[in-house]
């Protein structure tokens, strides 16, 4: 039987008519809906632009976006949210390789220690991994107290209060403290988290010239009166810049102004000092000639969150007032335990702290002999090669991980475009053999750029 050929379209082009036809009614009564939304919306609503109302349109997406594309025809990889794949000390791996690493905290070589983890495994079997509450209501833990009392001795205070944030500790205790008929002088280098908190308080923001103290005197010689309550903060070492300020000369003029004074300790503590106690201990000042101690745990503490130390109507103040600690869940015991074991290490090991200065010393010394811009770093642990461009920096940290190096860039707006930098964190676990490897890689990669 002869079959014959049927005539009329494919399936294929069926199935295409019938999907253009669909689509084009869900365009009809999209457009319909659109004219009903806009029929019922008020005539003001109508006209509001989308950035409004619109994540991809927002300013600072599309900031992001234009670096990001302009980085990308450049051929600059992306040199964020490297993944480590182990524990971040003087060396990490990463996609399976070995680098020397100088973009972690670990100062002390204290994050994964065996003494510290098995501190926190302790704690987890006592105390699970979470309080499950505000420690005001329920969720209160030994450990907490054992923490807090630590750092209050080492501070010669007479107490310390503990939050799960360090970035948090500042906002939530400036913004609580403060308010709008006081005054926050801070050095222009401040960190983010102290602007927050001020923005928060509604307090009169002043910034001085940085370490400047006697740019700070003037101001207040003027601007004291005008105000209730003025609060001074500085950091004890800055961490873009790896300096410190002149601490005597701040205390002196909060006295004589009749000031509080916050010293951010977020970098220092586990840093300066013989024992690394910070930079009361540097100084040789006592506990008491500061109001405000704040540090974080997350950095030679090997755990997360931050402290404020200081007298006691002070830390009983934020522990039943304070919203980041009132509203917030207690510190995880796991964390806690960790930091209060970091504590013991720091005091039973000052060959840590020892050694942590001697091999920053050494780098700047290295550094500066290659004609590196370290700015005004005194080689605590943190130095700058400023490079005054974006653009060079990212080139320069690609170009040295490339050689299994591991710094990351520090780019505009974090800081200023001529102050965009490589920023190096060592640790007590850099030998002078990695560190001197280092610094050749650097300059011949700036000398190539």
């Amino acid at each position: 039987m002869t079959s014959k050929k049927r005539s009329g379209i494919t399936s294929q082009i069926k199935d295409k008519l019938i999907q253009q036809v669909l689509e084009r009614r869900l365009r009809h009564v999209e457009q319909v809906n659109d004219a009903e939304a806009s029929t019922r919306s008020p005539a003001g609503i109508r006209n509001i632009p989308e950035q409004h109302y619109r994540f991809d349109m927002q300013p600072g997406y599309q900031q992001i976006r234009i670096i990001n594309d302009g980085a990308a025809r450049m051929g600059i990889g992306n040199p964020f949210f490297k993944v480590h794949e182990g524990i971040a000390g003087a060396t990490t791996q990463i996609g399976g390789r070995e680098y020397i690493n100088y973009a972690s905290y670990n100062y002390l070589d204290l994050s994964g220690n065996p003494e510290i983890a098995e501190a926190a495994k302790k704690a987890i079997d006592c105390y699970g991994t979470s309080v499950s509450a505000s420690r005001l209501v329920s969720g209160e833990r030994p450990v907490h107290q054992e923490l807090e009392q630590a750092i209050a001795r080492i501070y010669g205070v007479d107490d310390a209060i503990i939050f799960i944030s360090g970035h948090a500790t500042n906002v939530t205790s400036i913004g609580h403290l403060f308010g709008p008929r006081d005054l926050v002088l801070h050095d222009e280098l401040i960190h983010n988290s102290i602007l927050q908190g001020i923005q928060l308080s509604g307090a009169r923001r002043l910034p001085f010239p940085h370490n400047e103290w006697g740019a700070l005197d003037a101001i207040l010689a003027e601007q004291r009166h005008h105000f209730e309550r003025v609060l001074i903060v500085v950091e004890g070492i800055y961490s873009m810049d790896g300096d410190y300020p002149n601490l005597p000369e701040f205390i002196e003029i909060k006295r004589k102004y009749k000031a509080f004074l916050m010293v951010d300790e977020a970098h220092s503590f586990g840093v300066m000092g013989k024992c690394g106690f910070g930079i009361r201990e540097h100084f040789g000042i006592k506990g008491g000639e500061v109001d405000i101690w704040m540090g974080t745990l997350s950095k030679t503490l090997a755990g997360c969150g931050g402290f404020i130390a200081g007298e006691t109507a002070l830390v009983e103040h934020l522990k039943f007032l304070v919203p980041g600690f009132l509203y917030s869940v207690g510190m995880s015991p796991v964390l806690a335990a960790a930091s209060l074991a970091a504590v013991t290490v720091l005091q039973q090991e000052p060959w840590r702290v020892a050694t942590l200065r001697e091999r920053g010393r050494f780098f700047l010394e290295q550094a500066r002999a290659g004609g590196i811009d370290t700015g005004t770093s005194t080689g605590l642990a943190i130095i700058p090669a400023i490079t005054g461009s974006s653009i060079k920096a990212a080139r320069l940290s690609a170009a040295l991980f490339e050689r299994g190096i591991n710094v990351q860039p520090i780019l505009y707006p974090a800081v200023p475009e001529k102050s965009a930098r490589l920023r190096f964190f060592v640790s007590c676990r850099h030998t002078e053999a990695q560190i001197l490897q280092t610094v050749q890689a650097l300059v011949e990669e700036i000398e190539r750029l």
